[in-house]
């Protein structure tokens, strides 16, 4: 007897997408935008001006208590015992053995309260990791289903989203969060993203993200602001060189071999420290190296090739819009990490000539 297939959820964004004509895909457990215009077009526009994405299907975590900071700094590996109110930070949740259960960020957004971010796809896997940890001196909310996430990413989200917003975004550095208002409504606002470019992400109630959506597109309409689909996102995470979970970090993964051993604060006790602190000391067997393919697109799941040999398997690959080359991320032996290396990614039964370069492809100039 045939299974139904499961629910997918929507967003409180569903009919906006619909409106604008994005085709519509799964993703995560909900009905997700992959594209609107084109992906090309989508990730030049937030390139060249401002782009607005819909990641209400995010997980958010509440912490609140006298213990809620202490926890947390546990939970994750980087500094979040190093926060003040009002600040930032990107993070890892490990398990006992190292690996990597989630990539995270986490927001002071009070004295004895932290917000942490969540990927869609690790929501109940995460709250079952944070269950089993949670002190008694600390109340946990998961908000995922009642909290909008609208992120305003590009060189001109600044002043868009300025003319819409309570908040004095002049003096509000990266990786900064503040309450406000925006549209007229409440909100948490959070310098931070995840296209390699300058932008903010808007935390409201599922009620008011329509309000938001519609204020911020609309106050954005002459500065060329467009609506940006999953696909375009994941091209813009890839040049910037920001790993994505399922990818190329997952729980067969750690930190050190992933190139995120900068997000680990070892001189501290966090799950996982030990096990980490002995992968670097006997260094990666293998590391995530970055390619440039000439002659065809990796993706992910393609061998990669050296000296006749498969030595390991792109995790990642597009056309790059912005840099106008074919890259990948790959894990492959550390000897053959080393930026210069030549080596092929096995595309269609075709070893396609691939050399490993230093990454990010794509930095933004800052003034």
């Amino acid at each position: 007897m045939a299974t139904e297939a499961p629910t997918l959820r929507r967003t409180p964004l569903y009919e906006k997408h619909v409106a604008l004509g994005a085709k519509i895909v799964p993703f995560a457990g909900y009905e997700m935008p992959i594209q609107y215009e084109g992906i090309v077009a989508e990730h030049r526009a937030v390139r060249g001006s401002a782009g607005l994405f819909d990641l209400s299907h995010m997980g958010e975590f509440v912490f609140k208590g006298r213990g809620a900071g202490a926890l947390v700094d546990r939970l994750v590996s980087s500094d979040i015992a190093g926060l003040d109110v009002g600040q930032a930070r990107y993070g890892l949740l490990t398990n006992e053995s190292g690996t990597i259960v989630d990539d995270v960020i986490v927001y002071r957004t009070a004295d004895i309260e932290y917000v942490m971010v969540v990927n869609a796809a690790n929501i109940a896997k995460d709250r079952a990791h944070v269950l089993a940890h949670l002190t008694n001196d600390v109340v946990f909310d998961d908000r995922s289903l009642d909290t909008a996430l609208i992120a305003i990413q590009g060189p001109r989200a600044a002043e868009i989203l300025a003319s819409k917003t309570s908040a004095d975004l002049r003096g509000f550095p990266s990786f900064s969060v503040a309450r406000g208002r925006v549209a007229e409504v409440g909100a948490t606002l959070a310098r931070t993203g995840y296209t390699g470019e300058d932008g903010f992400e808007v935390f409201v109630a599922n009620p008011d993200a329509e309000a938001v959506w519609d204020a911020l597109l609309e106050a954005g309409r002459d500065a060329g602001i467009k609506p940006i689909g999953l696909g375009a996102r994941d091209t813009l995470r890839l040049e910037a060189r920001f790993s994505l979970y399922g990818n190329e970090i997952d729980e067969t993964t750690d930190p050190v071999e992933a190139g995120l051993g900068w997000t680990c604060k070892l001189d501290k006790d966090f799950i996982g420290r030990d096990a980490i602190a002995a992968k670097k000391i006997a260094g990666p067997a293998r590391k995530i190296a970055g390619l440039f393919v000439e002659g065809g697109v990796a993706r992910h799941g393609h061998e990669v090739v050296g000296g006749g040999e498969v030595v390991g398997r792109v995790t990642s690959g597009t056309y790059g819009p912005t840099v106008e080359k074919n890259i990948a991320l790959a894990y492959v032996p550390t000897a053959l990490s080393k930026v210069g290396t030549v080596l092929a990614v096995r595309i269609r039964g075709k070893d396609v000539p691939a050399t490993v370069v230093r990454t990010p492809f794509y930095r933004r100039v800052t003034e």
